[in-house]
């Protein structure tokens, strides 16, 4: 039992990842129908930002040396601009382009950013030490457990709380609530639709720059794809929990961070190499089941 609640501990803190990142595809959907397969560098971008650009091995730490209160609105704040940036360069001038065009789009941002940052920062990966104290592990009766996978969960809750909150009781939100329903429609009622893509763009980079951050103390890696796994199992989850609810995608990121991570735990040893395959039949077989996904709704901010 003491090795379950552990895995599950786990597994809760992984799919927290998870549902961020989902959180930041999904909401893009949800206005633009833009599956952003860039949003995983900007991951990469938030957290390549914390180090000076250099090609050796070693990392040489930037804001890395800064305070936590000023470490996260920085990084926040340049996820954010490039997030912008990439807007009004490449996906506004297809604003009226189909939904695959506009996902073509997003793989080529993609690649525009990884070799930013090669050219930057070169190709081999960096070593880094980011909040070393959050990798404590506190004594829960039987069950000793890293106080960063805590403060990941904690800080998934926080956001997806205000998340909602914004959606349900802003002005804002409620025009990109509106902009979901019937973007036409919405624009027609006087919503900016600039605006309001614009505004998403900006909330999915913070949620990409959080990640960066949690991921890096995490892993205390840094490479110039350290972003697409996340994104590519994010999609998956956002697929899963329904396209077009990010309800879905919260309970979809949980989904397969449970999956992934009971996987590695109780799959013989020989077979613990091929998880992934495991685990996207699981979501497979999932989506034989529920096609429309677990929570299938009309609008992407209709719950959460």
């Amino acid at each position: 039992m003491t090795n379950f609640l552990q895995n599950l501990i786990d597994g809760l803190s992984l799919g927290s990842i998870y549902a961020l990142v989902a959180l930041g595809i999904g909401l893009l959907f949800g206005i633009l129908r833009l599956i952003n397969f860039a949003h995983g560098d900007f991951i990469t971008v938030g957290a390549y930002a914390l180090i000076v650009p250099s090609a050796d091995a070693a990392a040489q730490v930037f804001l890395g040396k800064l305070p936590w209160i000023a470490i996260l609105p920085l990084v926040c704040l340049i996820v954010a601009i490039v997030a912008l940036v990439a807007d009004g360069l490449f996906f506004r001038p297809l604003r009226k382009a189909s939904a695959p065009t506009l996902m073509i789009a997003s793989f080529a941002v993609s690649y525009i950013l990884q070799n930013g940052i090669l050219m930057l920062y070169g190709s081999r990966p960096k070593a880094i030490d980011l909040g070393g104290g959050l990798n404590m592990q506190i004594q829960l009766g039987d069950l000793r457990v890293p106080l960063l996978q805590l403060v990941t969960l904690g800080i998934t809750i926080i956001l997806m709380t205000a998340l909602g909150l914004f959606l349900r009781r802003t002005r804002y939100g409620i025009q990109m609530r509106a902009a979901a329903e019937d973007f036409r429609m919405a624009q027609y009622l006087g919503v900016r639709g600039n605006f309001v893509i614009g505004l998403a763009f900006v909330i999915s980079g913070i949620l990409a720059a959080v990640v960066s951050l949690l991921f890096t103390m995490q892993s205390g890696m840094l490479s110039h794809t350290m972003g697409v796994p996340l994104a590519l199992f994010a999609f998956v989850a956002v697929v899963v929990g329904g396209m077009g609810s990010l309800t879905g995608a919260v309970v979809g990121g949980f989904a397969i961070g449970m999956i992934v991570t009971m996987l590695q735990a109780y799959l013989p040893a020989d077979l613990r190499p091929f998880r992934d395959a495991f685990a996207f039949g699981i979501v497979i077989a999932v989506l034989l089941w529920r096609p429309a996904g677990l929570i299938p709704s009309k609008t992407s901010f209709e719950r959460i």
